[in-house]
Parts: C-alpha cells; sequence; structure tokens
C-alpha cells in the first residue's frame, strides 16, 4: 500500500507539506514574539496564574497562591521540552515549557493564556472538552492498530478485518475533528482575557497573540486535513477491493 502512487501523491504528501507549513508557521511566530517583552512584564506561568484566578481557580507558581476556590485547584508546572506545553485534565496541572514558564514575552503569555483556557474549559465543562477526552482512549488504540489491521486485512484477503481498522483509524478523524473547537475556543478565550486583565495592552501585542495562537491553530488543522486524507484513501482502497 505504501508503494501506491496514489497513497503517495493525494495523502502522504499533501499531509507533509501541510504539516511543514503549520510548524514553519508556529516557529516564526514564536520567534518573533519570543524577543519582545508584553507590557505588563508578567512571565508566561504568572500569566496563566491570574487568569486562572480571575476565572475562580487556584493556582500555585511563583507568588500566585491561596486556597483552592470553590473546591478547585490548578497547579502550574515547569516541564523540560520545547513548546511541550499543555493542560492535564486528570491531574488539573497545567504544565508549560522553560520557553513559555519562565519568559515576559508576548508568545509565552499568549502559549500560557491559551493552555489557561484549556484548564477553564475543564471546569466549567465545556462540551467539545469532555466529549474529546471521552473518545481518547478509543482514538489512542485507533492511532497504534488501525493502519496495521487494515494492511494485514488485505494481506490477507480479510475485508472484514480490514474495515475493522478503518473504523478503528475513524476513530482518530473524530477525534481530530473534535479538538478543533476545543483549541480555536482556548485561543478565544485567551485572545479576550489577556487584554481585560492588562497582561498586555494596545492594538499591536493583540495583533502579535493573534499570530502566535492562530500559527498554533494551523498545526491541528493539518493534523486533522491529514488523518481525513489518510481515511479516505482507506475507504477508496477497500471499495476498490470488494
Amino acid at each position: 500500500m505504501i508503494y501506491d502512487y496514489r497513497y503517495l501523491l493525494f495523502v502522504m504528501l499533501p499531509s507533509l507539506l501541510l504539516a511543514l507549513w503549520a510548524q514553519g508557521r508556529v516557529q516564526h511566530a514564536f520567534k518573533k514574539y519570543s524577543r519582545i517583552r508584553s507590557s505588563s512584564g508578567m512571565t508566561g506561568a504568572e500569566a496563566a496564574a491570574v487568569m486562572l484566578r480571575n476565572a475562580g481557580l487556584s493556582s500555585a507558581v511563583n507568588s500566585y497562591k491561596g486556597d483552592p476556590l470553590h473546591g478547585y485547584e490548578v497547579h502550574i508546572e515547569r516541564i523540560g521540552g520545547f513548546l511541550s506545553d499543555h493542560y492535564d485534565p486528570r491531574a488539573k496541572v497545567l504544565r508549560l515549557s522553560p520557553e513559555v514558564y519562565d519568559s515576559d514575552s508576548l508568545a509565552a503569555v499568549g502559549i500560557a493564556c491559551h493552555e489557561a483556557g484549556h484548564a477553564v474549559q475543564d471546569a466549567t465543562q465545556y462540551a467539545p472538552l469532555t466529549l474529546r477526552n471521552a473518545i481518547v482512549p478509543t482514538a489512542n488504540i485507533g492511532s497504534q492498530l488501525g493502519f496495521w489491521l487494515v494492511v494485514i486485512g488485505l494481506f490477507m484477503h480479510a475485508l472484514t478485518l480490514a474495515w475493522l481498522g478503518v473504523i478503528l483509524f475513524a476513530s482518530v478523524v473524530v477525534f481530530q475533528i473534535v479538538n478543533l473547537p476545543v483549541e480555536f475556543n482556548a485561543s478565544r478565550r485567551a485572545k479576550q482575557m489577556l487584554p481585560a486583565l492588562g497582561i498586555i495592552s494596545g492594538r499591536e501585542e493583540s495583533k502579535a497573540i493573534n499570530q502566535v495562537l492562530d500559527a498554533a491553530a494551523m498545526t491541528y488543522v493539518a493534523a486533522t486535513v491529514g488523518a481525513l486524507l489518510q481515511l479516505l484513501y482507506f475507504i477508496s482502497l477497500l471499495n476498490r477491493r470488494n
């Protein structure tokens, strides 16, 4: 299957080019705005803490400490890795990379508050996030087994097995599609709260935040398109075999 020109031309090549384009946008935006200090002088960790506390969540980081509000507590931790920032809904922990946690740049506060937006989604039971979290176990299985079940099923002429692989891989596509509103909503929350809380000010700083977060969003769009192209290829391949 991997030697099928249709797979290389209509799945692998566009997926790779789109992913490289999206990643290039992220790196360019982050590099550009990691050199520009936010007007408030807050680090990414401090900005995220302010956003969490404003949302009625307690955060423990640097000088921003306190008792949990409404019985809900979110901690902010530094982790290794470049742009490895994420929110862990199970541990209620916001994990920020050193480039974001310690920096007071516009890029850092934008990314940190985007991740804080996920914590706010979790606390308010934002429906797409709840659905995404529910899909995760199936999507993990689909990403690991779906492709190989299709390959093995075709090799053994067992189309039922191959279709099972397609169904499992479809869960990956569903996950990616559901993930899009989750990510866009987290960015929208950050774009709204950063100026409202005084973390940034002025049109130029807002424009910078928009460029950083919009570039990051394109990586999720690229992943979704790539997964969808692969699923459509699997379906067309099995239909031809039928």
